[in-house]
């Protein structure tokens, strides 16, 4: 994928963290050599994160998140702090930048990113105008721990050393996560079934549909694609039965119960599940459907935002069957985007979308909270198999 068509949720997330006026965003223009982010002589110039997609040599597509200074001060200050830590959970890797005097704050967030296992990349900047920059790296490297790299944004000396270190310090998951990992090999027969409703608008893909089909090629796989209605003509058309056939979650029911004996079967959702999230925790979390009740509350998630459809699954079609079961009184909330309750113990159970919005380490994030609140999580996919009751067969990848 280039440049221009990959989505935000498939690149590095690398934020910048530091406090007010220490370089922050001239060093996101030093790194992609363009004039990406607002630069002023003023503190505070950053309020709300800034999401910025680029290419950074030799890294590839990324997501630069350029924070607000975190020793804002006053309300407003207090609400633009509270905006950077909610970055937190969003970062692949971080820049922390230092700034003379003393480093107790800086030495709070490397701790806080480091519980999260986000590699932490310390630099100095503005070494053209610093007074003792070597003080100040000597000074880093005790109470730190770590030696920073040493840069000026404005006069680019130091940038590529620190490009260097941005390599080295790659996750070590980075682009290793696929799709459809073991379930299908070169020269396999793959059905995608994939109903063109309202979810799809007329002339495009959903974009697990389209990351999903782009990796089937790169894997050498032979794709045939149908629509719900066409599914059963469609297999009837074929020499032999598929591999694997990959549905829409909301036809489940429909293509088990006429899908080939030896054919495997899983759902976009489900592949994502594993591809965004841990579909150990998502298949461990759809066990708590089998103990709610009328009384339960449930909290479905959404990465996105858009306006209600009529038969959107995450508003309509999952609470329709949850009710169906437990009654109308089932008290169900849906939050959409960046919403998400600090507080997950009022519910007995989280139903997320496959997350195709996010980055993985968002999602992995959500799934912590929920497991640190002893509050079950699942998936659309997986919760729509459980509920449908065809859970045990259907595969998963990387389990």
């Amino acid at each position: 994928m280039s440049l221009t068509n990959t989505p935000n949720a498939n690149r590095l997330h690398i934020a910048l963290y530091g406090r007010r006026n220490s370089g922050k965003s001239s060093l996101i223009n030093a790194l992609t050599g363009q004039n990406t982010a607002l630069v002023s002589e003023y503190a505070g110039t950053t309020t709300d994160p800034v999401y910025k997609a680029m290419e950074l040599h030799p890294i590839g597509p990324v997501l630069f998140i350029d924070t607000a200074g975190f020793d804002d001060e006053g309300e407003l200050g207090r609400l633009r702090v509270e905006k950077t830590e909610q970055a937190v959970a969003r970062t692949d890797m971080a820049l922390v930048l230092l700034s003379e005097g003393e480093l107790s704050l800086e030495k709070q967030w490397i701790e806080k990113l480091k519980k999260r296992n986000i590699p932490v990349i310390a630099v100095i900047n503005k070494i053209d105008i610093l007074k003792d920059v070597q003080a100040l790296a000597d000074r880093a490297q005790v109470e730190l721990g770590q030696a920073p790299v040493c840069v000026s944004a404005l006069k680019g000396e130091g940038i590529p050393t620190l490009r260097e270190a941005l390599v080295r310090a790659l996750p070590e998951d980075y682009e290793r996560k696929s799709i459809t990992g073991e379930l299908v090999n070169d020269g396999d027969l793959v059905m995608l079934v994939m109903p063109q409703d309202i979810q799809a608008p007329k002339g495009r893909l959903i974009l697990p549909q389209v990351q999903t089909t782009r990796e089937l090629l790169d894997k050498k796989c032979v794709i045939i694609s149908t629509t719900a209605d066409r599914y059963e003509l469609a297999l009837e058309q074929l020499a032999h039965a598929p591999k694997l056939i990959i549905t829409d979650s909301q036809c489940f029911k429909q293509v088990y119960e006429h899908k080939p004996k030896e054919s495997l079967l899983t759902s976009f959702s489900v592949l994502f599940a594993g591809y965004k999230g841990d579909i150990n925790a998502f298949v461990a979390g759809a066990a708590a459907i089998d103990k709610l009740g009328p009384d339960s509350r449930v909290l479905i998630a959404e990465a996105c935002t858009h306006a209600p459809l009529s038969e959107d699954i995450g508003r309509v079609k999952i609470p329709r069957a949850l009710r169906a079961r437990y009654g109308e009184q089932m008290q169900i909330d849906i939050v959409a985007g960046v919403d998400f309750p600090k507080d997950l113990s009022p519910y007995d159970l989280v139903i997320h979308c496959g997350g195709c919005m996010f980055n993985r380490k968002y999602v992995l994030s959500r799934i912590e909270a929920a497991q640190a609140a002893d509050v079950p999580i699942t998936n659309y996919g997986v919760a729509l198999a459980k509920l449908t009751g065809i859970l045990d067969k259907i595969s998963f990848a990387g389990r």
